[in-house]
């Protein structure tokens, strides 16, 4: 098809190769919303060993064998997906394109593979859900201080139609981002990414008492300036889309002020530990997916405290600096899980061959973050939409010529890990 449609000079939208689409990403977007999405923690060495391991498979293709018919498809919790990709929860999409997750939303339905719904999202997750139709969908969970507010969440996602909800477990506190902190920029101080909070009535009337309890300042307050009166209008003019507020008299009210406090108070809680499963498990139907688990142990009790799968997460590299690379400690959680739950994958996958070594180490599936991301700054929907098909086509592709016809074929056997 491209090649068909090069003959009449159409080309791509977007770059084929990560690192070309990743190079015009950075010349589209601003400096702020390009090191949110490519930034990782620390001196960024985490986010560089997530590639570097993929460096250290190869796969050796066999020949002579039938592969003129393939099977790309996968099983998750009772689904049958295209291929073992979904689309990974990114946060504050809208620094990226304007219409953030629904761009993403509408790309993932018409390519047919899920996506997982931020809880950092631009976009409240039942905008987003009717945008897919049928179309499956999984929602990230960021643990609350507040209890109610989790159950809240959770509840919205079931009545989404959501078929899991991944709980993120290596972000209870924000990574040391240094490409964030020197530009002295948190996406979600300034109102963007908290869709999902805005638009919940608990979050609202947290907000609300906050409000009123806050009252007049006391202390004076400091003269504001040209970026304090731009943060003021961007947490006024997400407050108005998430409730409806006039815009006019948003600017006046203390609610969207009061909704990036008590965002910033309490959307995730350090002191969660292994006993907190079973309250979880109490409150929602949907299978429990923890993601971030990169040590057998943690993988072995996950499955013993009941939980549904898993995924082996360095959190692209944006959390811990000097962690072990996600796709390094993909073997040794397949082998401990033994195979009792699905394992997924994410960090540093960047192509469909990447997803075809995943997988034959063990893992049922990967999440695909940061070149959807690219490709949504690139060209918006029609980006993402030729992003995740470049990876599917890739894959394949990748899995014929190397002599394979179903996802059930791969396995450690098909690669060799080099020296």
């Amino acid at each position: 098809m491209v090649y068909r449609a090069g003959v009449y000079g159409r080309h791509p939208r977007v770059p084929t190769v990560y690192r070309a689409l990743a190079r015009e990403a950075k010349r589209r977007l601003d400096a702020r919303a390009y090191g949110y999405v490519a930034g990782g923690a620390g001196d960024e060495a985490t986010q560089r060993a997530d590639r570097t391991a993929f460096d250290h498979w190869s796969v050796v293709p066999r020949v002579l064998r039938d592969v003129s018919r393939r099977d790309t498809s996968v099983e998750l919790f009772g689904r049958r997906l295209p291929a073992p990709v979904l689309l990974g929860p990114v946060g504050a999409l809208e620094l990226v394109h304007p219409e953030g997750d629904l761009a993403v939303a509408r790309a993932a339905a018409a390519v047919g593979v899920p996506m997982v719904f931020s809880n950092q999202a631009s976009v409240p997750m039942e905008t987003t859900a009717a945008a897919m139709g049928d179309s499956p969908r999984w929602m990230q969970l960021y643990w609350s201080t507040s209890d109610e507010l989790v159950e809240s969440l959770l509840g919205r996602a079931e009545a989404a139609g959501c078929d899991a909800v991944v709980v993120t477990l290596d972000t209870t506190m924000l990574g040391w981002r240094p490409r964030d902190l020197d530009l002295g920029h948190l996406p979600f101080a300034l109102g963007k990414g908290i869709a999902q909070y805005t638009s919940d009535p608990v979050f609202r009337r947290l907000v609300e008492e906050r409000a009123a309890a806050a009252g007049t300042p006391r202390d004076p307050q400091p003269r504001p300036n040209a970026a304090a009166v731009r943060a003021l209008v961007g947490m006024s003019r997400a407050w108005s889309r998430a409730t409806g507020m006039p815009m006019r008299e948003a600017l006046r009210s203390p609610l969207p002020r009061a909704a990036v406090e008590v965002f910033l108070g309490i959307y995730s809680r350090p002191s969660i530990t292994w006993a907190d499963l079973a309250w979880l498990r109490e409150r929602t139907r949907l299978p429990i997916v923890l993601k971030g688990v990169l040590h057998p142990d943690d993988a072995r009790r996950a499955v013993d405290e009941g939980v549904d799968g898993l995924v082996v997460s360095t959190h692209g590299g944006r959390q811990v600096d000097r962690s072990i690379a996600a796709l390094d400690a993909l073997p040794d959680v397949v082998d401990a899980v033994a195979d009792r739950v699905p394992v997924l994958f994410d960090s540093g996958v960047r192509s469909g061959a990447d997803v075809l070594v995943a997988v034959a180490l063990g893992a049922r599936a990967v999440l695909l973050g940061r070149p959807y991301a690219w490709g949504l700054g690139v060209a918006g929907e029609d980006g993402v939409r030729q992003v995740v098909e470049d990876v599917l086509g890739e894959f394949d592709l990748t899995l014929g010529l190397t002599g394979h016809t179903a996802v059930d074929q791969l396995s450690r056997e098909v690669l060799r890990r080099r020296p």
